[in-house]
């Protein structure tokens, strides 16, 4: 198996066309009486996948693109309409695929995670915001990284040290960084109760007596920097290049996966196209685990 985009494809197809098989229940719904998909769920996933890891933000360019070059994997293609529909239908079972991937590397087990958050803007123009669907979502907030307002979400991430996903959250841009980080162990119990012991790492946001004892109670470790006033804590000398690490993996997402250009509109489209951006970055770490590449989150054989 060679580390490019078709093999990672057909890896993925494979992948995710047995879990269908295995939980059928995890397709969208659809009428037991009608006419049957020609693009079948599995496709239609490793399409999207392929569409984030190209950096094709346009669904329309991107369908022309899979027409001219793609037809020797995808004999069938829908149109822009419906390709959209069935994408906004299937961000659930993006989200499935993506844990799945994610616990089949070896780097799953890391007993050290990084935790941050990073905008996903939705609109610039004061139209935009005052006809969008995604109003009273999406909201007015600050990038302290950029120095920069924006109007929109933002994606919160929990990750190893390799860049593999390990939970996620979407927010307005004003949601609190640590209870999200609390909602989101409370969502995944299994995932913590599996991990004594371990080690976050985060930045001066993630701060708080109440908000520690918390985490102590998952049996997890804050490691963060002294916010302004405090005394130094354990670890300090190692915040400086771990926290470099979590901003590539934000820059990864943004630079070559195109995370603030998802060009989503509704709540379900925004939800979609940033699962498509994850989904990317998780398979291709899963894909170079496998085929034992150097760099777990490399995406420079897939990309082109």
């Amino acid at each position: 198996m060679t580390p490019d985009l078709d093999s990672l494809a057909t890896a993925l197809y494979a992948k995710i066309d047995d879990l269908l098989k295995e939980s059928p229940h995890l397709a969208p719904w659809r009428p037991t009486v009608g006419i049957a998909p020609q693009l079948t769920d599995a496709e239609l996933v490793t399409l999207a996948m392929m569409q984030a890891m190209l950096g094709f933000t346009s669904e329309a360019k991107w369908l022309r693109h899979a027409r001219c070059h793609l037809r020797h994997l995808f004999p069938y293609l829908p149109q822009q309409p419906g390709y959209n529909k069935r994408l906004r239908k299937v961000a659930e079972l993006l989200r499935r695929v993506t844990r799945l991937l994610a616990a089949d590397t070896s780097v799953w087990s890391d007993d050290v995670w990084i935790v941050d958050s990073t905008p996903v803007e939705c609109g610039r123009s004061r139209e935009t915001v005052k006809r969008s669907d995604l109003a009273g979502w999406a909201e007015y907030g600050y990038c302290a990284s950029h120095s920069r307002f924006f109007w929109g979400l933002r994606l919160h991430l929990v990750c190893t040290l390799q860049g593999l996903p390990v939970a996620f959250a979407l927010t307005g841009a004003k949601a609190d960084e640590r209870e999200t980080l609390l909602d989101l162990l409370a969502a995944e119990p299994g995932i913590v109760a599996a991990r004594p012991g371990q080690t976050l790492i985060g930045d001066k946001n993630y701060f708080g007596r109440d908000f520690e004892h918390q985490l102590a109670e998952h049996a997890i470790q804050l490691l963060r920097p002294a916010r302004k006033g405090e005394p130094e804590r354990p670890g300090a000398p190692l915040f400086k290049p771990l926290r470099q690490v979590i901003e590539s993996i934000n820059e990864t997402f943004k630079g070559q996966l195109d995370l603030e250009h998802h060009r989503g509109r509704t709540p379900r489209g925004v939800i979609a196209r940033v699962m498509q951006r994850i989904l990317a970055l998780t398979a291709a770490i899963w894909h170079n685990d496998h085929t034992r590449q150097p760099v777990r989150r490399s995406l420079i054989a897939f990309d082109h």
